[in-house]
């Protein structure tokens, strides 16, 4: 009989956020409402229907294996060179490339934790040692939520290879400011190289969280991982980049890389975006401003929410959050539970956070502040 290795026997299927219309079928009602996956409540920009539309014609072709006018335009926007640059299809696969070109089997990847979810499995599939390091309250008497840098820094042992910092941080939302980030950095020895994983960067607002681009400057160990499937509104297409200061980490992530994996329609997507900085310029501010409302509404609420730099919101509830997310589910609204700890929130239309919010109250019924415990499961709203 044939067995698959341990680790991948072990490894825990991956969940989606459900599908809002396989919910809203399964209900009863009209329309679910999914505030899960982080994505964008915007439809694809116009240039990118426009280019899609116009290379659709050619995909009969195999597409470029280097996205050479993809890697083109990202080095002239960041001021590097092409050889510096690596598309992938998504952040999540560049990730595995990461993993794949530096760690070997008993060495390790040192991460926060929580942090994203797929850092421990690249670890498990790669046979590397997780060094998890627990977060630290971003506020006094707060939830865990943020980045310990001065512990992550002292986890880094003989065998590490690998460190992410994801920044904003997923699903927790906070961020690590300019100075003790770069503290950091210098304090990770030259042999280990750190990734800054900055999926949500264009919704940060805070001037003091640092562009990881200008950290990663005379630093030949950093690199910095960045996503279109956020703010620019392409999750649906799979495109993601890195940019490494040591052309030599470009290189070797490059080797590992699945050939043809960004199609010729996402390099055509990407492009296009990158051409309507301006729209996704707007599309980010009300994201935003959205995102500064409903933070708003839930504290008001009573709710412990931390300051948000991406285009989602943390509710630390502990023990009660696998019931309460489930008490929204059956009322309509689809977000994202990790047992035990607490719900990441997506900021979606106004229209669909006052849905998720009036759920909410439903839920935890009685004045503000009511306690999470406290959750009722309901029946769905119409």
């Amino acid at each position: 009989m044939v067995s698959a290795r341990p680790a991948v026997q072990a490894l825990p299927a991956y969940r989606p956020g459900r599908n809002p219309a396989d919910l809203a079928r399964e209900l009863g009602v009209d329309r679910a409402v999914k505030l899960a996956s982080n994505e964008v409540p915007f439809p694809p920009l116009p240039a990118v229907v426009r280019a899609l539309s116009e290379t659709a014609g050619e995909t009969h072709r195999y597409p470029d294996n280097g996205a050479a006018v993809l890697t083109a335009a990202l080095a002239e926007r960041y001021g590097v060179e092409p050889a510096q640059v690596v598309p992938g299809c998504g952040a999540v696969m560049l990730c595995q490339q990461l993993a794949q070109s530096f760690n070997d089997p008993g060495t390790a990847i040192a991460f926060a934790w929580r942090s994203f979810e797929m850092y421990p499995l690249l670890a498990q599939v790669a046979g590397a040692r997780s060094l998890q390091v627990p977060l630290v309250p971003s506020l006094p008497g707060g939830s865990p939520d943020t980045h310990d840098l001065d512990a992550l820094a002292a986890a880094v042992d003989e065998d590490t290879r690998l460190v992410f910092v994801c920044n904003p941080n997923n699903p927790t939302s906070t961020a690590v400011r300019r100075a003790e980030l770069g503290r950091f950095l210098d304090r990770v020895p030259e042999t280990v190289l750190v990734v800054l994983d900055e999926a949500y960067r264009e919704f940060v607002t805070d001037p003091d969280v640092p562009d990881g681009l200008e950290l990663m400057r005379g630093r030949p160990n950093v690199a910095v991982l960045r996503t279109f499937s956020k703010a620019w509104g392409l999750a649906g297409l799979r495109v993601g980049y890195l940019v490494a200061e040591d052309p030599a980490v470009a290189d070797a992530v490059r080797r590992t890389h699945v050939p043809f994996s960004v199609s010729m329609l996402a390099q055509a997507a990407a492009v296009a975006a990158l051409a309507s900085e301006e729209e996704v310029g707007h599309r980010v501010a009300a994201v935003v401003a959205e995102r500064d409302r409903l933070t708003t509404a839930l504290r008001g609420r009573g709710l412990e929410v931390p300051d948000s730099q991406a285009n989602f919101v943390w509710l630390p509830l502990g023990e009660p959050t696998a019931g309460v997310a489930a008490a929204l589910e059956a009322r309509g609204v689809i977000t994202r539970p990790f047992a035990g700890e607490g719900i990441r929130v997506t900021v979606g239309t106004p229209e669909e956070d006052d849905v998720f919010l009036a759920a909410l109250d439903d839920v935890l019924p009685g004045e503000p502040g009511a306690r999470p415990d406290d959750v009722r499961p309901g029946a769905p709203v119409g």
